[in-house]
């Protein structure tokens, strides 16, 4: 952590002074609370309360204003009406504060006149060295030194536990539910940080800040929406490297830009499967149960992202175990039978396990040298990289049956997961004083199994080639600021390697072209994305005395339809044979992660089945390959029950090909669809295209390519 780095973060966390701006003597107020609240927890520094109306609150002496205080103010807590901040954040600056947190609401959340004022005070906090906090978040809590700055009841009602686990929460109110729900797992806290708006100080740069804390071993995420998210992809990066990993749940599941997507790219990829490919992509594991954020931590203790994610069960309750790997099945998580050699070495001391996916000990006995050596040797196995064991009632009656031989077993390195299936106190203090991760519920261990499955080292990202990146630019900058038509859509995908269709531009009906028959005919213009809805496409035109009228067709079906439309004439296209799969490949400059590549399966319906893979941009040939083998209905080229196979190696470059466009500040949105899939060898060819330039704005809405 570099020094002023580290002058912030102890300014935040460990502040000798804090000022209270706002403070009420009132008890009843809670504006009170935080001053209560740190001494409760026991604050060893000096609170100075700021209310121009007393000279005591609360027993500590105050000040009009913070200019008035003598000596330095490390921190600012302000929680004065929303049209006082700005002079409170001024007077921070003139007084060299170097944090303050903004309790206060009204800010960018509410809209724009309020996004406006936020604006204002973040560029005067700047202006100033101020960094700030907030607006509207509860404060922050610091185990060591006990800093407890906060308006939240909880964290002044609540015995809090010193640990090692940190929290970021973008919901203030629900940092105290986190905090009471961690306590009710046994667990303690470094730091706990309510973030609120985010104006400044944002969550990835507290978490890389938290990664650098010795007091810090995981960081916990809150996250409502992603601000900033290429500070906290940053962050992430480094808490691998550093073995603390970030656990993250997300709220959130919206279509965020959705409705305003020219293409069935932006449709298909929402929220929630941008979210999964944001985490993926830089090792953040994501979970979808709350308590799960305080279970998971314990099961990757010691742990970095697996190369492999093969799961071993073994249980002495068939039901029980039924509720765990039912979750995991449906999940996808990749759950294996024991090896031969397992099944072997155990035969020679007279334990027999069944050969199926699921090592069921109820029928061999519930004993401890039975569960002791079957434990040991799937722990011993290189067929499993993790094993969940699971216990009935023993684990609560008799622990020493099941839970014992857990604790003393040779983990070998591998992660372990124990749900016991009974309500086991005891079984669960005893793991959890090995350090064994134990799951109160079925549905927190599939989650947290689930999750370290999906959890994998950082992609490092390729470095585009800068000649074909300067060669999409030339493209670009021969439009001049017009808007791209399907045409120049195809001069941009063959830069990036990506073969088009023959195609020849007519600007009369009369005019005559050099394709082979059967063409297709569609309307050009940059001003008609629908060009099916329009009436703007022929297909199956089967010789040059049909094409003057599939022409006049299109030109009045478009006419009546937008008779505002710019036409750059009628794109007449040879029809491609002999494809064995049509599919949808996009490149979108999502709004809140930054530039996403998608693959589904494509044609009219893409947008229905919504069948696709999404990396982040730019990706690598493997990942790319992974998005292939991802996407479910491609199974029809990849040798799916005999089929012939289609050009995977192709496709697989095009996706790379078309992750490129991230490098091109110029394009907001690309896709190709169809883009056409022949047999090995033979190559893609993309048959539909289109280019949304940034700032571009398109009749709105996803586009029906046709069906070609």
């Amino acid at each position: 952590m570099n020094p002023q780095d580290k002058r912030q973060f102890e300014a935040l966390f460990a502040p000798t002074t804090i000022a209270l701006i706002g403070a009420s003597g009132d008890q009843s107020k809670h504006t009170s609370r935080p001053q209560r609240t740190l001494r409760k927890h026991g604050y060893q520094g000096t609170i100075i309360p700021i209310n121009p109306n007393r000279d005591e609150v609360g027993g500590d002496k105050a000040y009009p204003s913070v200019l008035d205080v003598p000596g330095k103010v490390d921190h600012a807590f302000i929680m004065v009406p929303r049209n006082a901040v700005a002079d409170a954040i001024a007077q921070c600056a003139e007084k060299g504060v170097a944090v303050a947190t903004i309790f206060t609401d009204g800010f960018a959340e509410t809209g724009d006149d309020g996004r406006r004022l936020q604006e204002e005070i973040v560029t005067t906090a700047r202006n100033g060295g101020v960094r700030l906090l907030g607006p509207n978040c509860s404060g922050i809590y610091s185990s060591k030194p006990s800093v407890a700055l906060s308006i939240n009841a909880a964290v002044e009602k609540l015995d809090i536990v010193p640990g090692p686990l940190a929290i970021i929460s973008q919901s203030g109110s629900m940092t105290g539910g986190l905090m009471s729900r961690g306590l009710g797992r046994g667990v303690g806290f470094s730091r706990i940080v309510s973030i609120g708006n985010e104006c400044d100080l944002s969550v990835g740069e507290i978490s890389e800040w938290l990664v650098e804390d010795p007091e810090t071993g995981a960081i916990l995420l809150f996250l409502e929406t992603f601000r900033m998210a290429p500070r906290l992809a940053q962050a992430a990066r480094r808490a691998v490297e550093a073995g603390k990993p970030i656990i993250a749940y997300k709220l959130g599941r919206s279509d965020v830009g959705r409705d305003l997507a020219a293409s069935h790219t932006g449709a298909m990829a929402g929220g929630d499967e941008v979210a999964n490919a944001f985490f993926r992509d830089n090792g953040i594991l994501r979970v979808d149960c709350l308590e799960t954020l305080f279970e998971l931590p314990i099961m990757l203790r010691g742990q970095r992202p697996s190369k492999q994610h093969r799961v071993a069960v073994m249980t002495t309750t068939g039901g029980g175990a039924a509720t765990v790997v039912d979750r995991l099945g449906t999940l996808g998580v990749d759950v294996v039978p024991p090896s031969e050699t397992v099944v072997e070495k155990l035969a020679l001391k007279g334990i027999n396990i069944p050969t199926g996916r699921l090592t069921d000990l109820t029928l061999a006995g519930t004993k401890t040298e039975v569960y002791s050596a079957v434990a040991g040797a799937l722990l011993g196995s290189d067929h499993c990289d993790l094993l969940v064991a699971i216990a009935g009632s023993s684990a609560q009656f008799q622990p020493e049956i099941t839970v014992g031989p857990l604790v003393e077993a040779d983990k070998n390195g591998k992660p372990l997961a124990v749900f016991i299936a009974p309500h086991a106190r005891v079984g669960l203090d005893q793991l959890a004083e090995a350090g064994i991760a134990g799951f109160r519920t079925p549905e927190t261990c599939a989650d947290a199994v689930n999750a370290w499955s999906k959890w994998s080292t950082p992609i490092v990202r390729p470095v585009p080639d800068q000649r074909i990146v300067a060669a999409v630019q030339r493209t670009i900058d021969a439009l001049e600021g017009r808007s791209p038509n399907e045409v120049d859509a195809g001069k941009v995908f063959k830069e990036i390697g990506v073969a088009t269709a023959p195609t020849q531009v007519i600007h009369s009906v009369d005019d005559t072209i050099g394709l082979k028959f059967p063409v297709v005919a569609k309307i050009l213009s940059a001003d008609v994305p629908h060009k099916t809805d329009a009436g703007g496409v022929v297909l199956g035109i089967k010789d040059a005395a049909a094409l003057p009228e599939a022409a006049k067709a299109i030109l009045k079906g478009v006419g009546s339809k937008h008779p505002e439309a710019k036409i750059d004439g009628i794109l007449v296209q040879q029809m491609e044979r002999g494809a064995l799969a049509e599919v949808i490949l996009g490149f979108r400059r999502d709004p809140e992660v930054g530039p996403i590549v998608v693959l589904g399966v494509g044609g009219i319906l893409a947008e229905v089945y919504k069948d696709a893979a999404i990396r982040m941009a730019p990706t690598t040939l493997e990942e790319a390959r992974s998005m292939i083998d991802e996407v479910k209905g491609l199974a029809v080229i990849r040798g799916y029950r005999g089929l012939p196979r289609g050009d995977c190696d192709a496709l697989a470059q095009a996706v790379v090909s078309m992750s490129h466009l991230a490098s091109s500040a110029s394009i907001a949105d690309a896709e190709i669809n169809p883009l056409f899939v022949k047999p090995e060898g033979e190559g893609v060819v993309a048959v539909d295209g289109l280019i949304v330039l940034t700032n571009t704005e398109t009749n709105g809405g996803p586009r029906s390519p046709h069906a070609h």
